[in-house]
């Protein structure tokens, strides 16, 4: 029963964005790039993993809010043709989210490990032997916080693309009340960005090692952003 309730899940279309999630989303892109217009930011990347292409980006869930504008003022400064794509839930949310990616020239993945799974991870694959670099949350959607899960390492282990992690200090947020306790830049605050070594995972890696590789992962990106 438990099979067949997954499969169904798996085989249910993502939602798309109806008339208000497309209103609300450019809504949000519109008020995310006129706070980031006034953000400093600061970026430090010791180890030029930037420049490695195409790359797995991976950043806490609750530093999405300016995960795209780092890509633009970044990445794509070091190499025009740099395309992204991100995973995004299947869900209405996820719709309304959509939306805002593509503002900023960026290509949703839909479906999470609770649903549609399967071609989330077929369409992240095509998108890497493409050339694309991928945004991904490892902690995402639901937790726990700061902990990495597996999905991008297998990810990483089928493509043989690396991983990079990263992460960010804010002078000056709030955190709302939400799982991960999302961090709301205030304006005209620092954001001082960081870009771990990358790592790459060995193709014959099991499954024990790859739950390893995940902790090293989490262990990484609280480093950067001193957790």
């Amino acid at each position: 029963m438990a099979k067949e309730s997954s499969s169904l899940k798996n085989a249910l279309p993502a939602h798309q964005p109806k008339w208000a999630e497309k209103l609300a989303g450019r809504t949000v892109a519109m008020m995310a790039k006129s706070l980031a217009a006034t953000i400093r930011f600061e970026f430090e990347d010791p180890h030029r993993s930037v420049l490695q292409q195409p790359a797995i980006f991976c950043i806490w869930h609750n530093r999405l809010a300016l995960c795209l504008e780092i890509f633009r003022r970044y990445i794509v400064h070091h190499g025009d043709q740099r395309r992204l794509a991100a995973l995004v839930s299947a869900s209405r949310d996820g719709a309304m989210l959509s939306v805002v990616l593509r503002a900023y020239g960026v290509e949703p993945v839909r479906g999470s490990s609770s649903r549609r799974g399967f071609q989330a991870m077929k369409g992240l694959i095509t998108h890497l032997k493409k050339g694309a670099d991928l945004a991904l949350t490892p902690d995402g959607p639901r937790g726990p916080r700061y902990q990495a899960h597996e999905g991008v390492i297998t990810l990483s282990q089928l493509t043989q693309v690396p991983i990079i992690p990263v992460s960010y200090r804010l002078s000056s947020f709030t955190a709302l009340s939400t799982w991960d306790e999302f961090m709301l830049p205030h304006p005209m605050a620092r954001c001082t960005v960081r870009f771990g070594k990358s790592l790459h995972i060995d193709r014959q890696l099991k499954e024990l090692d790859r739950q390893e590789a995940a902790k090293v992962l989490g262990h990484e990106m609280n480093l950067l952003g001193e957790e």
